[in-house]
């Protein structure tokens, strides 16, 4: 393509067609990011792309920002005003120029409303802390769904809560949110709590059983994901999450054992911790307290049921003498030894069960008065 010229500069002032301005626009525009423009001509391109974008003809700036829209070098105040322009004009630098700073595009999430601009800002390559905030603020469904979809996005744990708040139930953000590299674990456990009060309205509504049996079935489900994204996160993480399932009634005695049955000796000490209201680290030298004085003083703190404490007291005995031998279903088996230890215990107290399975026991345990036990 020739170069601009000043015949190109002449005839933006004697040929008033939009035409002829569209045409200049793209032709400016593509020389000056091929980078083959003199200091001189350089110059000279801004100058008249400060006047162009003030042209009454939405086309003219719309060529602009087509072709100005991966150039690094495009003057800040340019950028800026195509960005703040008519979503034709605007959407492109707004997906692509990383001339426009976080600041910038939070000024125009904060000023603007067209959740086409704030959905062009989300799906951007990379979409800093404070841009993601502003736009779970503001943004549409559908943005903050293409905002949790971008691996691109830097989202803060307090953003998430937010994007939870404000579209926990929304099959469209749960996805792309389930389907993020990470997730902090109290965001996940939230997740967990969405979908499993979601099914409880389906079975109600489709199904003719009970409430009780309902919730029930709702509980069990949401217990078995709590206690699985428990596995493998940090202290930090762990300690986050007792402190949530505490606070919203969800921290429960049998979420508790199923935790320690499945081998997750850190969370039961933080939720443990959680429900004495003592630090965590003075809980875990009760816990593995050698006389066992210890866990039995502490677990009078919880207010859980004194029922379960046996099979808490022998399924933190197994968890101390049995490793995961990491074939397939190492995790099943793992659980079936230390359920059938526990059944033995409770056999010892005249307790009968007729059924091995883990869910089965928790359920019956969970509903032994506390005096069908006595402990020791």
């Amino acid at each position: 393509m020739a170069k601009l010229t000043m015949d190109d500069v002449t005839r933006l002032a004697t040929d008033p067609s939009t035409t002829a301005r569209v045409g200049t626009a793209t032709k400016l525009a593509q020389e000056f990011s091929s980078g083959r423009f003199s200091p001189a001509e350089l110059k000279l391109a801004e100058t008249i792309f400060r006047l162009m974008v003030k042209d009454a003809e939405v086309r003219v700036r719309e060529a602009l920002s087509a072709n100005l829209k991966h150039n690094p070098n495009v003057p800040r105040d340019i950028a800026v005003t195509l960005a703040q322009d008519v979503d034709p004009v605007s959407l492109p630098m707004l997906s692509f120029s990383e001339v426009l700073t976080s600041d910038d595009l939070v000024e125009i999430i904060s000023s603007q409303q067209s959740q086409a601009k704030f959905e062009a800002i989300a799906g951007r390559k990379a979409v800093p802390a404070a841009v993601a905030d502003a736009l779970t603020e503001k943004g549409s469904e559908a943005v903050v769904a293409k905002l949790v979809g971008n691996a691109g996005a830097e989202i803060t744990e307090a953003t998430f809560h937010r994007v939870v708040d404000r579209f926990g139930y929304s099959e469209a953000v749960q996805t792309p949110l389930a389907h993020r590299a990470s997730l902090p674990v109290t965001v996940a456990e939230r997740i967990v709590t969405q979908v499993a009060e979601h099914l409880r309205t389906h079975i109600l509504q489709k199904h003719h059983i009970s409430a009780d049996m309902a919730m029930d079935l709702v509980l069990q489900t949401r217990e078995r994901a709590t206690a699985g994204l428990a596995m493998g996160v940090t202290d930090e993480s762990l300690e986050s999450l007792a402190r949530q399932l505490k606070t919203n009634g969800r921290l429960t005695g049998s979420l508790v054992l199923r935790a320690l049955c499945m081998g997750n000796v850190r969370f039961f000490e933080n939720a443990i911790a959680e429900l004495a209201g003592v630090p965590v680290g003075n809980a875990r030298l009760l816990i593995h307290d050698p006389g066992g004085n210890g866990l039995k003083v502490l677990w009078s703190k919880t207010g859980l049921s004194q029922a379960l404490y046996p099979a808490i007291q022998v399924a933190l005995i197994v968890a101390g003498q049995t490793e995961f031998d990491g074939r397939d279903q190492d995790a099943e088996r793992y659980a079936r030894r230390v359920v059938e230890r526990i059944l033995t215990q409770y056999e010892s107290f005249g307790v009968d069960f007729d059924n091995d399975d883990l869910e089965y026991l928790l359920a019956r345990v969970s509903k032994l008065p506390g005096t069908a036990v006595s402990v020791h």
